[in-house]
C-alpha cells in the first residue's frame, strides 16, 4: 500500500509539472508571435514615415491594402478604396510644402483577434505652411504574409 501512495503522489507531481510546461511553452508562444507582430507592424510604419518625408505618396500607400474594401475615416468622412484614398492625399498634399515631414508616435499596439491588430497613435506634419498633428487608430491585419492597414481613422 505505501509503494502505491509513493507511485501516486510521484504521478501526480509528474502531471503537474507537465501542465506547467504546457501554460509556460503556450504563453513564450503567444508573446512571441505578439513581438513579431508588434515588430513587423512598426516596420510597415517606419517604411511609411521614410516614403512619406520624401513626398512619395504612392510608397506610403504601399502601407494599405490595395484593395476597394480598405476603409478611411477622417475630418472628411468615410473614404473607401485604395485608389481613391491615393487620390485623396495626391490632392491634400500635392507638393513637400504641404506633405512635410512626419513623425508617428505609437501609443498602443494591441491584439484583436487572429491576424488582426489596432494601432492608436499621434502623427505629427512638421511643415513650413504651418504643422498639422492629430491622433489615429489603425487596424493591420496579415495578408498574404504582410502587414497591411485595412482601416484607418485619423483626425
Amino acid at each position: 500500500m505505501k509503494h502505491i501512495i509513493i507511485l501516486f503522489i510521484g504521478l501526480l507531481c509528474l502531471s503537474c509539472i507537465s501542465v506547467k510546461a504546457d501554460i509556460t511553452t503556450d504563453t513564450v508562444q503567444q508573446d512571441t508571435e505578439k513581438n513579431m507582430a508588434e515588430a513587423g507592424i512598426r516596420l510597415v510604419m517606419e517604411q511609411q514615415e521614410l516614403d512619406w518625408n520624401k513626398h512619395n505618396l504612392e510608397g506610403f500607400m504601399q502601407g494599405y491594402w490595395k484593395s476597394d474594401e480598405l476603409k478611411f475615416y477622417g475630418s472628411n468622412g468615410l473614404t473607401l478604396g485604395w485608389e481613391q484614398i491615393l487620390t485623396n492625399y495626391e490632392k491634400n498634399y500635392p507638393t513637400k510644402a504641404e506633405s512635410g515631414t512626419l513623425n508617428f508616435v505609437i501609443n498602443d499596439i494591441s491584439k484583436i483577434e487572429g491576424d488582426n491588430y489596432w494601432v492608436m497613435g499621434e502623427y505629427h506634419l512638421k511643415r513650413d505652411i504651418g504643422d498639422a498633428d492629430g491622433v489615429f487608430i489603425i487596424i493591420f491585419k496579415k495578408i498574404n504574409g504582410e502587414w497591411k492597414i485595412i482601416a484607418d481613422m485619423s483626425c
